[in-house]
């Protein structure tokens, strides 16, 4: 133990939007029972980077008595963070459903063309969905339309079918209860290989869904690829309260 520099989190500012998690690349921070919290000292270099990126002011920096920094068990510690996530992502060896790929009609119709989704039949054109689950080379990731939307916004959203799935590939997930740095690694590997033609991040108004646009344009920046996005925030009572487009 030494008296050293390392970030305190004010659990009463945080509202578990996991912001701070995509700039820690040590991997400190993690976002559990919906606070942002320090897993580690060691893991922590008190350098501060993650600073910035709380929209809260829940960060600082304080000089207290902590385990002095240990780059060694952080990369370990990553290391088998990714082991986990490979994990999660490979088939069961039973054939579970959830993990088993598979293509539907529905994918015909063009994410520009105009809506005529009327309800009676699901436009998912394919499965699985989970972002954990769909490996980056799943072909129907290719030269596809994407929808990244929270978990919550199918729920809120009554005219989720017609308005979004339509001629897009889903994928849905949580920024708070899912690791948003696995999520990262996971959009730049699509992105890199997929050729992805567009991004439609569907998030909530709550202050944990903020994170996901973020995860996903972090994603994108990770794979030196450039591809419009569109952010639409839905209330939660299912109206849009927002889009916003990024320029390619």
């Amino acid at each position: 133990m030494a008296t050293r520099k390392i970030v305190e989190i004010n659990e009463e500012l945080c509202d578990g939007c996991g912001q701070c998690v995509l700039s820690c690349a040590e991997g400190a921070i993690e976002v559990i029972d919906g606070k942002a919290r320090i897993v580690k000292d060691s893991y922590c270099d008190g350098l501060g980077a993650c600073l910035g990126e709380c929209p809260q002011g829940a960060l600082t920096i304080i000089e207290r008595e902590a385990e002095e920094f240990d780059p060694e068990a952080v990369e370990e510690y990553l290391k088998e963070k990714e082991q986990r996530q490979k994990a999660a992502e490979s088939p069961m060896p039973c054939g579970c459903p959830s993990s088993q790929i598979q293509m539907f009609e529905a994918s015909c119709k063009q994410a520009d063309e105009p809506a005529r989704h009327t309800g009676g039949r699901s436009a998912l054109s394919h499965w699985p969905v989970q972002i954990r689950l769909v490996p980056a080379k799943a072909p129907f990731l290719r030269g596809a339309h994407l929808l990244v939307a929270a978990d919550c916004a199918p729920v809120a959203y009554p005219n989720f079918h017609r308005d979004f799935v339509e001629g897009r590939v889903v994928l849905l997930g949580c920024p708070k209860f899912d690791d948003a740095r696995e999520y990262v690694e996971k959009f730049a590997e699509i992105f890199r290989i997929a050729n992805v033609q567009s991004v439609t991040v569907l998030d909530m108004e709550v202050p944990c869904c903020s994170a996901l646009p973020a995860i996903v344009q972090k994603g994108m920046e990770a794979s030196a690829k450039s591809i419009p996005m569109e952010e639409v925030t839905v209330s939660v009572r299912g109206e849009v309260l927002k889009r916003r487009q990024s320029a390619a």
